[in-house]
């Protein structure tokens, strides 16, 4: 009888150790949610967002991949801003530099004598700075009132002549544009020389203004250029533009260039050896590179078969705007992309799978891992005990 009741309290105790165990194991601390955890997250009651789980394999990496070109396809570049433009004209705020040779008689000083007699030789009459007004005009001595704005110096100076034909004998105008403002564009933001750059005839292109600003204050692949232009901005990634394409553009007077640091990121979370959030620092970026740069999976807690990669995809619009008159509005879907690191196949896939700014990757925690620490938390807490007893021999 004594032998029965002793079994029934052992069972008793192993059914309350159970549950003990099981309920410490619910409350350890962990980095995060098991995969067990993560996919019942997307399960009707509980996925109040919408989320949907997806393995990756061979079509769905197609598919990602299409996505990913017809963003850039249908994204704005800065080629959409190109328009012909000239540099060689003079515009309002620009300071000339005119002179006037006369033959004989001068207009402004009188005929010049030699010691032989009349001087026949030509003379200059140089003006102070000339500089354009608001209107885009400018005002000489004889000559009135000209509009030189939209001209270039070799129109101003056949105007000019005209204005001086028949009160000065055989004037030739020289103009010359001292100081150019109207000319300019200007360079601001993330550069080591912010400024007005001043353009030439040699037509400068946007990546050989940012040269003469001094180069950006970062690696290319974290910096955004924005250029506007006739009211319109367009902003791409700097390490997008390359050399003497159409997004290089031909800069054209008024033109305004900033530069924004803005590097692309993405966080890596859960039983990774480095859990932390981690820069591009290349133009584009795989998934088997993110996985590496974050020191991969931590042997003694993460669960290989569940990497996740959690982001927002885009949704094919329905064509319905929010409000009549109005674009409709982007739409968006909380996925959870599956990789499973002991299939061989998910390395291949893994390489040709490209990462997107603002990614969130998440290796997940082995199930044993709670239980192991609480079992460890128990001999702690009684390896005592049972040291005392070892020494005192009871």
């Amino acid at each position: 009888m004594l032998l029965v009741h002793q079994t029934r309290w052992m069972h008793l105790g192993a059914a309350i150790s159970s549950a003990a165990l099981l309920a410490g194991c619910a409350s350890l601390p962990a980095s995060g949610p098991t995969a067990r955890e993560v996919l019942r997250g997307t399960e009707a009651d509980r996925n109040a967002i919408g989320m949907t789980v997806v393995d990756i394999n061979s079509t769905v990496l197609a598919q990602v991949t299409a996505t990913d070109a017809g963003a850039q396809a249908g994204a704005a570049t800065l080629a959409a801003l190109t328009r012909a433009g000239r540099n060689d004209t003079v515009g309002p705020g620009d300071q000339l530099d005119i002179a006037v040779f006369e033959v004989g008689a001068s207009l402004f000083g009188g005929a010049r004598t030699t010691a032989d007699g009349y001087d026949p030789s030509a003379q200059a009459q140089r003006f102070p700075v000339v500089v354009v007004d608001r209107d885009g005009n400018i005002r000489l001595p004889y000559a009135g009132t000209i509009q030189v704005a939209g001209r270039t110096p070799g129109e101003i100076a056949q105007l000019i002549e005209r204005g001086y034909r028949g009160k000065s004998q055989s004037p030739q105008v020289v103009v010359a544009v001292k100081n150019n403002l109207s000319g300019t564009v200007y360079v601001t933001g993330d550069v080591r020389r912010p400024g007005r750059v001043e353009l030439s005839l040699q037509s400068e292109r946007l990546l050989d203004a940012i040269g003469i600003a001094g180069g950006t204050v970062a690696q290319t692949q974290d910096m955004v250029v924005r250029v506007t232009r006739d009211g319109r901005q367009v902003e791409q990634r700097l390490d997008r533009v390359r050399a003497a394409s159409a997004d290089d553009l031909v800069l054209v007077p008024g033109d305004r260039v900033e530069l924004l640091r803005q590097p692309q990121t993405y966080v890596m979370l859960g039983a990774a050896n480095k859990p932390s959030q981690v820069s591009f620092d290349q133009s584009n970026l795989t998934l088997a590179e993110a996985v590496g740069r974050a020191g991969g999976p931590n042997d003694a807690s993460a669960n290989p078969r569940a990497v996740f990669l959690f982001r927002y995809d885009p949704v094919p619009s329905t064509g319905t705007a929010a409000t009549p008159g109005t674009p409709p509005l982007p739409q968006q879907r909380p996925t959870i992309y599956r990789l499973n690191l002991l299939e061989p196949s998910s390395y291949f896939l893994a390489q040709r799978f490209a990462m997107r700014d603002k990614d969130v990757l998440y290796v997940s925690n082995a199930g044993i891992n709670r239980t192991a620490k609480f079992v460890s938390i128990i001999n702690q807490l009684f390896s005592p005990f049972v040291a005392a007893r070892a020494v005192t021999g009871n």
